[in-house]
């Protein structure tokens, strides 16, 4: 069995193939034939005033290459074109090498803010001077991280103020080593949280880990030949010319790279939530590193490179993910899809998860300014709409093909569509 026509398969043949082509034990691929949720008993544990579990449907892509190495994308979304567009974009670009990352380093920061101090020159100098007894609280705060060869490694300031106000932050730079790092650094901040007080003459407002991870900075880059843009070249140039030109107006116009950026965030929140991570915290630290320039941007850039006739893709984010803690451990899904992936640690993930992004980016740029994106996200769209609409299972994929030749798409229309089949 191969990944051709995968999404034609029923959900037992996909899952046969993922245990056939070595990505799924035989228990796992169990326990997804028998589409076992989150155990209720597992959940109360996870979130209070617990009531049930919400499911939401869970996917794959077909193979995408990064790093010359294939993977299967575990995502969990309900946005029927997020799997459609992420397994033509794996599809295209592997043809061309596929996708290469690079990660520059590891690293989370917290921070203590400081006020009413007494004389904040003096402050920073005492801070400055006392740095290596600081980071010795911090690490004996949590001896654990340090013993797994993390802990915090750096301290550094900065100053605030408005009218009324002035604040000085201490930055506490850590190393958290295959956890995402909120319960270690937050401790560390409320050991030297004290000292800081006594050493500056001041008064604490809060110390609590920072989202924007730009210490945790992943890049994922692709080179595409133009050709597996459309089979005829002058066309192809066209579309990579087009690509190129939605790539600058989203660095320019802050309406369009609000959905520029969504796009790219469709198929990294799937992974994310698909790994047990916090898609939350990586939306964040995205969006405010969007704004790093002093105005929100398109956070991936494109390029058309006419002497090679290449389309080049590049996509940095911070990616704070992890591979142990939160409820990594506790939910079984998430340990499937962990497997998909040949369990990654935090740093492979991390460059998954942005490569997803960027290949995201690609497939909605190209329908955007090739056919437009209405027609295919109806297509995909169409079954949902119909199911909505009241259609039986089992008629589903008739009605579809029915529904596709009707210009008005609508559940008035797909209602009126159902009613006709029973006649």
């Amino acid at each position: 069995m191969t990944f051709s026509g995968f999404y034609k398969k029923t959900r037992e043949e996909r899952i046969n193939i993922l245990q056939e082509k070595g990505y799924l034990s035989e228990e796992k691929k169990e326990l997804l034939l028998e589409n076992k949720s989150l155990d209720v008993n597992i959940a109360g544990k996870m979130a209070e005033n617990h009531i049930a579990t919400f499911s939401l449907p869970f996917c794959v892509s077909t193979p995408i290459k990064i790093n010359n190495k294939e993977y299967i994308i575990p995502l969990v979304t309900e946005e029927p074109s997020v799997v459609a567009a992420l397994s033509n974009a794996g599809k295209i670009i592997s043809k061309s090498g596929g996708f290469s990352t690079l990660v520059d380093s590891r690293l989370m920061i917290g921070q203590v803010i400081l006020y009413d101090i007494k004389d904040i020159n003096w402050a920073i100098l005492d801070i400055i001077k006392n740095k290596e007894k600081i980071l010795k609280l911090a690490n004996e705060s949590h001896p654990s991280i340090v013993k797994r060869g993390g802990g915090a490694i750096d301290i550094s300031t900065e100053t605030f103020q408005n009218y009324e106000n002035e604040f000085l932050v201490v930055y506490l730079t850590v190393d958290v080593k295959e956890a995402m790092g909120a319960n270690i650094i937050n401790t560390m901040l409320e050991g030297i949280k004290p000292y800081l007080q006594q050493l500056t003459e001041s008064k604490s407002l809060m110390a609590i880990l920072s989202n924007y991870a730009t210490k945790s900075i992943v890049t994922s880059r692709c080179e595409i030949d133009i050709k597996y843009l459309h089979e005829d070249l002058e066309k192809a140039k066209e579309i990579a010319k087009k690509i190129e030109l939605a790539s600058k107006i989203a660095k320019l116009d802050p309406y369009r790279a609000t959905t520029h950026n969504k796009g790219i965030f469709n198929g990294i929140d799937a992974v994310t939530i698909a790994s047990g991570n916090d898609f939350r915290a990586i939306e964040s630290a995205g969006h405010a590193y969007a704004t790093k320039n002093g105005k929100y941007r398109g956070l991936s850039t494109w390029t058309y490179n006419e002497d090679k006739n290449s389309l080049r893709g590049i996509l940095s984010l911070p990616m704070p993910v992890a591979s142990v803690g939160g409820s990594i451990g506790l939910n079984e899904s998430v340990k499937i899809a962990r497997e998909i992936l040949n369990n990654p640690d935090a740093k492979e993930l991390a460059q998954i998860i942005v490569t997803v992004g960027l290949a995201q980016n690609f497939s909605a740029i190209r329908a955007l300014v090739t056919v437009g994106i209405q027609k295919g996200h109806m297509k995909l769209h169409a079954k949902s709409l119909l199911l909505l609409a009241g259609a039986k299972e089992e008629d589903v994929e008739i009605l579809a093909e029915k529904f596709a030749n009707i210009k008005q798409k609508n559940l008035a229309t797909a209602k009126e569509l159902i009613k006709n089949l029973k006649k």
